[in-house]
């Protein structure tokens, strides 16, 4: 029966026309009643009708079904959607039942249309040519127009500028052409001003009517989420200290201008880099607080000293770097010299006035390099070469200066290298008796048995050692080796002390003398075999805490060396406060001793003072006869030098000590 009995044979068994439905995931039976919840009649369903059922999703649809109910064949329309994960419902009525089904389908259309004016987003409806179709509620509220006073007009020109209106125009007309969805951002005019929305937009065909599309517009405002990003932005690109642009929105400005210039003439893009000199004493002395305030002084300072072409920016620390866009190299250096002239004054804050300077270095594209890493680390090297010169100046980059850095390179590689690999050996020179020539002790000196360079001096490898912080490592081995050294000589007979070396960087480290009495106690040492060399400039910053080092050292049984005198910086009166035990006179003094008068007067007065102050003299670099006579005869009892004996392994040094007992016993 397909006829209006339908809706009769429904309200007879169910007491309504339009019952509602309800189907479970576990059955097929079809539940049927007059109210919500409760069941009158279960229906079966066939498995290829309950998968109909099945496949709704939360969006109200409508589909037609055929039951039996009590033997009748009834024709439904029905409506409804998926409730949850294990439940669909609805409400049906007669197929014939015109009215009952275009009820249903007003309630659907109408909840539709309750979702779309109440959902949290614009929803606007447009033709091809940007004519509003449709207005939700939230676009009235935001944009201050009721849908019946904007429908059929244009809403480029109601809601964007007249360039934003043309710029959209013609984005819809190619979206309508390729037919795909595609999100936009615009700002449009709102009641509380301009705002930046995101739009998603699709295409739907009528579903009445002319036969046409439209695109629906959901938009969301994001311009508190976009004015966060921009914050973001200007944040990661700037120092916030001085406000100056970051190493990251530099070097980002340093690839743009190599790039504008990649298809046309190159560019001369100039760089300084600056750093500060002594900048570390600045915050030890005075504080971190007064390091800061100083760093966004200096960038005042600088920045007053360039050209409107120049852009500054803080690379980190005390490290500055200025941008020339287009320069030449006599206004790099010009600026270079401005800078550093700048600060011969101090730079005064508020009641304080400190003093500064800076070290630069140049580099310009192309000439020193085609990209920016290389500019940047150029200009990097050449500022290290000018802080060698003597600081306080700038210095251009050459080629030449990458061999020193490639040499540096290849050192803090191979030097830890070295170290982990124990690839370092001692040599010892004797220093011996002037009068008999015996040997007093002897000074331990180290070399690196390179396997690329073979056997390299100190004078290649200390001071990197020192500059990296493996100073400290490299004398604790010194110290070990050579007081291993002692006990295996014992073994073979032979007893000799032996000095080793330590540097002013190694006795930064507080815990050096107590390193030192573990190592001789860990070798099986007595006390009084292995001594320490001083040189003048380890009393320079703090001569209290090293002489209490000093102490700590003699009370472990060493005597104390001061190394190369007269080179440095101590004078008389602080050699008499020093636990000295010998000074060692520099081979400066005795190169003209011979023959220089001069030479011969200081000689004798050293010695003189020495030896009012208690101290033995020894002196160094004695490579003549003529040299040691007058040595002799200055009244010095102990030498050092090519003379005696030159720095040797300690196997070569045993047999050398055994032929100088086997010549004596012939004499």
């Amino acid at each position: 029966m397909h006829d209006d009995t339908d809706g009769e044979i429904l309200e007879v068994h169910l007491g309504t026309r339009s019952p509602y439905w309800r189907l479970g995931i576990d059955s097929n039976a079809l539940e049927l009643a007059a109210v919500r919840g409760l069941t009158n009649v279960a229906v079966a369903l066939d498995s290829a009708q309950a998968a109909t059922i099945r496949a709704l999703t939360g969006v109200t649809s409508s589909f037609e079904l055929e039951i039996a109910l009590f033997g009748d064949r009834l024709r439904l329309h029905m409506v409804g959607k998926k409730l949850d994960a294990t439940h669909w419902a609805g409400t049906a009525s007669a197929y014939s039942d015109t009215r009952a089904v275009a009820r249903d389908l007003a309630q659907g259309l109408a909840f539709a249309e309750q979702v779309v004016s109440e959902v949290n987003s614009l929803v606007v409806v447009l033709n091809r040519h940007g004519i509003l179709q449709r207005f939700n509620r939230l676009a009235e509220e935001v944009l201050g127009k009721r849908e019946e006073d904007v429908i059929g007009r244009s809403a480029f020109e109601l809601f964007m500028t007249a360039e934003q209106g043309e710029k959209s125009s013609q984005n819809i007309k190619g979206f309508f052409e390729n037919d795909k969805p595609f999100a936009v951002e615009r700002y449009i005019n709102t009641v509380n001003g301009p705002r930046l929305y995101q739009f998603r937009n699709k295409f739907v065909q009528s579903g009445s009517g002319v036969d046409e599309r439209f695109l629906i517009c959901s938009g969301v405002d994001i311009t508190e989420e976009r004015n966060a990003q921009q914050r973001l932005t200007v944040l990661a690109n700037t120092d916030v200290l001085t406000g100056l642009p970051n190493r990251h929105a530099v070097t980002e400005m340093i690839r743009d201008a190599l790039a504008s210039g990649a298809n046309e003439a190159p560019r001369q893009v100039g760089i300084l880099f600056l750093d500060l000199d002594n900048f570390k004493h600045v915050n030890d002395h005075y504080g971190h607080i007064t390091g800061d305030r100083l760093l966004s002084q200096v960038s005042e300072i600088v920045r007053s000293c360039l050209p409107e072409c120049a852009t500054l920016a803080r690379l980190g620390g005390d490290e500055f770097l200025v941008l020339f866009e287009d320069a030449t190299l006599d206004l790099l250096e010009a600026t270079a010299k401005t800078i550093i002239d700048r600060f011969d004054t101090s730079v005064r804050m508020d009641l304080m006035e400190v003093y500064t300077s800076c070290s630069i270095g140049i580099t310009m594209h192309p000439q020193h390099g085609d990209t920016m890493e290389t500019l940047i680390r150029n200009a990097d090297t050449a500022m290290y070469v000018a802080k060698e010169a003597g600081k306080h100046t700038y210095r251009v980059f050459t080629q030449e200066m990458n061999q020193k850095v490639a040499k540096a390179m290849w050192l803090d590689t191979n030097l830890r290298k070295a170290l982990e690999e124990k690839q370092f050996v001692l040599h010892y020179q004797p220093l011996v008796d002037v009068a008999t020539g015996d040997i007093q002790s002897v000074e331990a000196l180290i070399r690196w048995q390179s396997p690329e360079r073979g056997l390299v001096g100190p004078v290649e490898f200390i001071r990197h050692a020192e500059e990296f912080g493996l100073i400290g490592a490299l004398g604790r081995w010194v110290m070990e080796e050579a007081a291993n050294q002692i006990i295996r000589w014992q073994a073979k007979g032979l007893n000799m002390r032996v000095s080793i070396n330590v540097s002013a960087r190694q006795l930064s480290d507080g815990n050096v003398a107590n390193h030192f009495g573990e190592i001789c106690e860990r070798a099986g040492l007595a006390q009084g075999l292995l001594d320490i060399e001083l040189t003048e400039s380890c009393f320079i910053e703090d001569e209290g805490r090293v002489r209490r080092l000093m102490e700590q050292f003699r009370e472990l049984g060493a005597r104390i060396y001061l190394d190369d005198f007269g080179t440095g910086y101590s004078s008389l009166a602080q050699l008499a406060r020093l636990p000295f035990d010998v000074i060692k006179l520099d081979r400066s003094f005795v190169t003209g001793v011979d023959s220089d008068t001069s030479a011969q007067a200081l000689v004798s007065s050293v010695f003189t003072l020495a030896k009012a102050l208690g101290f033995s003299v020894v002196a160094e670099g004695v490579e003549t006869n003529a040299q040691a006579a007058f040595i002799r005869q200055a009244g010095i009892g102990y030498a050092q030098g090519y003379l005696y004996a030159k720095p040797m392994p300690a196997q070569d040094l045993e047999a050398w000590v055994l032929e100088k007992r086997k010549l004596r016993l012939i004499a």
